[in-house]
């Protein structure tokens, strides 16, 4: 019977993991057009944890920039408002942190939700080495596009 449940618990490890690569992979997308938008948001819209909760809150973000008038406005704040929820529930995830950095870094000035650019970038640099490789990776991928990251902080993650 343990044996079957330690199956099954890996099983189902492997299919979350493969899921937050998926999601991983098309985060980067999801900024590029209205169609793209939409299909992150369906992509992340049945998952669990933490971490998907960020992706969920970053879509209601990211669709934004493809509604009209006031639903712009209602789906920035209803997911800025969620995002730091899970961040204050979850404050030591570096995915949600840098979940965060890239939504604020990619919005307008004017819309004032930048506050944490500095703080995030700080944590990933700092908590950097404690997280696994699929991870570490991610984290690079994301500062060599960044423009928050230096040069010198980019060989920091090497």
């Amino acid at each position: 019977m343990k044996t079957i449940l330690l199956l099954l618990s890996s099983f189902l490890w492997m299919i979350a993991a493969t899921d937050l690569e998926t999601v991983r992979e098309q985060y980067p997308a999801a900024h590029s057009s209205s169609l793209n938008a939409d299909r992150f948001a369906k992509l992340v819209a049945g998952g669990k944890g933490n971490t998907m909760e960020g992706y969920k809150a970053a879509a209601r973000i990211i669709q934004a920039k493809y509604a009209k008038g006031e639903g712009r406005t209602k789906l920035i704040k209803e997911g800025a408002a969620a995002l730091e929820q899970i961040i204050k529930k979850d404050p030591d995830n570096a995915e949600l942190r840098l979940i965060r950095l890239s939504i604020q870094e990619s919005l307008p000035k004017i819309i004032n939700y930048r506050s944490s650019i500095e703080k995030d970038k700080a944590y990933l640099l700092r908590s950097y080495a404690a997280q696994n490789s699929a991870l570490k990776s991610y984290i690079r991928k994301f500062a060599a596009n960044s423009k928050s990251f230096t040069a010198a902080d980019r060989e920091r993650l090497k």
